[in-house]
């Protein structure tokens, strides 16, 4: 009888083991193979509820205890009266079950099978079967599996270390290639960069430019080495003479090493922002890893509407290098788009050239950026204006449209950060509304230690509006609650707020979708 329940208890583990190579797996390939996330989310997946004392309440809002803190109990207790099959089991159904609410297979961001993801598995699964193997000679066989299941996240993270230098190798193949392919074509590159922004710049400096020029941009927001040496490899034409790469980083050295293969001539910076703190911890050493674009290039565009980028001027100009400077509220820049009562006004280098009506959604500093690089490749300020017409808002960023039922809608998903959540609110405040103005939201990520502040003032700016706030998962919920002051529409998962505004919001209405988190946050 006890062969037979150890058997089951094994048999249990197994599945377990599985269930949690599965979840983190999916994590570790949607956070790009950073293997520091893992550890990351299974805290955000883990922390214990806060306090829910109403002396309390307003301050810490209480976080529900879910089955993943229960189990977790469990297995404490059973360490310390070293019941071990109580342990087993628990082990066992945490395993299966938990993290409480992150799936198996996930719906924004399903587990690819992919070379990368197939190696990660097998090497992870060799130094578990180690963990389990050693722990089979001990005085409890089980205990070994136990630590299999519990250990996944940090052998995942040790697997993921270990493959790298080999994945750095293969990498570097398409690398090889994309550098042969841009010395063949020859083109001049552009390289934005900035905190937010850059992805929309890139747009809007493709439309200024023109087919005549012909122009090559890194599609979407591939703006690391894979995606940089796969734009270039599958899109640089012959014949081309513009390449505009967006070059996004999640620490120092990454941009100065996609500038050593692919220089740019003229590199923009579009903004310095509390932008993926939780990886670089601090606003300076943002700074000082975007900096790195400029290193290469012979011209530099800023938008000095930032205050951090308006002390890179001087200091670059005593380089010897040329520096466009731009933006929507600094007078006396290179070029400037200037909005007054829903017009834009453009002013390239002192002159006024003309105005155009705001096209909503386009953010004015961002297309000012555009306006300098396209001065800097030498298109005539006469004819930026008339090329302007063609900028359009990018998907999922500030689009504004009219749902079938007559509701506004504000698409703002595709992601947020302090600065663009208030140009967010801000536009559905200036919307012309006689009904309500909700706000559906996660919240805003990746600010580290900033992080719950952030969220708090954007839920005190929702409040102040006003605005109804919907808040989605568990992310940022405590830091919402706290700053919206009373309790908001809270739901799991964004298809059912949806739902809630498609159902309940009518004509006159308006709702801003500010950032959208895939279902690997909780």
């Amino acid at each position: 009888m006890k062969t037979v329940s150890a058997a089951l208890l094994a048999v249990l583990l197994v599945l377990a083991y599985g269930a949690q190579m599965s979840r983190w797996l999916r994590v570790l390939q949607r956070e790009h193979y950073d293997p520091s996330a893992l550890l990351r989310f299974l805290a955000r997946w883990s922390s214990p509820p806060l306090p829910g004392a109403k002396a309390h309440q307003r301050a810490h809002p209480r976080r529900p205890f879910t089955l993943t803190h229960a189990l977790l109990v469990v297995m404490a207790v059973a360490i310390v009266a070293r019941a071990y099959d109580v342990l087993a089991v628990a082990t066992g159904l945490y395993g299966l079950f938990c993290p409480y609410g992150l799936a198996l297979r996930g719906k924004t961001s399903p587990l690819a099978w992919t070379r990368r993801l197939r190696a990660t598995a097998l090497l992870a699964g060799g130094f578990s079967v180690v963990v389990a193997v050693l722990g089979a000679f001990s005085a409890q066989p089980l205990l070994g599996a136990v630590v299999m299941v519990l250990a996944v996240p940090p052998v995942l993270d040790l697997t993921t270390r270990v493959l790298r230098p080999l994945e750095d190798r293969k990498a570097q193949k398409f690398v090889d290639q994309a550098v042969q392919r841009l010395e063949y074509v020859h083109p001049t590159v552009v390289a934005i960069t900035g905190s937010f922004g850059k992805t929309s710049t890139k747009n809007y400096l493709s439309a200024l430019l023109g087919s005549d020029q012909a122009v090559v941009a890194s599609p979407r927001s591939y703006n690391n080495r894979a995606g940089l040496s796969r734009a270039i490899n599958e899109n640089l034409a012959e014949g081309t003479r513009i390449f505009i790469a967006e070059m996004g980083t999640y620490g120092p050295g990454e941009i100065r090493a996609l500038t050593s293969w692919c220089p740019p001539e003229i590199a923009v910076v579009t903004a310095i922002g509390p932008v993926h703190l939780e990886r670089m911890k601090t606003l300076d050493v943002v700074e000082e890893a975007k900096r790195e674009i400029t290193e290469h290039a012979s011209t530099v565009v800023l938008n000095v509407d930032d205050a951090r980028l308006t002390t890179w001027v001087e200091p670059l100009r005593a380089q010897g290098k040329r520096v466009v400077t731009t933006g929507s509220s600094s007078e006396g820049v290179d070029a400037r788009v200037l909005v007054e009562a829903g017009r834009w006004t453009f002013i390239i280098e002192g002159v006024n050239v003309g105005s155009l009506d705001v096209v909503v959604g386009v953010q004015p500093t961002n297309l000012a950026c555009a306006l300098g690089a396209a001065l800097a490749l030498g298109v005539e300020a006469k004819s930026l204006l008339e090329r302007a017409r063609g900028v359009t808002p990018v998907a999922n960023r500030l689009n504004v449209v009219t749902a079938p039922s007559g509701v506004l809608v504000i698409d703002d998903t595709f992601n947020a950060n302090p600065a663009s959540a208030q140009a967010a609110l801000s536009l559905l405040s200036s919307l012309e509304l006689s009904g309500r103005r909700v706000v559906v939201t996660p919240g805003l990520v990746e600010l580290g230690a900033e992080q719950n502040s952030e969220n708090l003032r954007l839920a005190q700016r929702v409040a102040a509006l006003p605005a109804e706030l919907v808040a989605v998962g568990r992310t940022n919920i405590v830091a919402l609650v706290a700053g919206y002051e009373k309790e908001p529409k809270r739901f799991d998962h964004r298809d059912e707020a949806v739902a809630w505004v498609r159902s309940t919001l009518i004509p006159g209405d308006g709702v801003l979708y500010l950032n959208d988190l895939p279902d690997h946050y909780p």
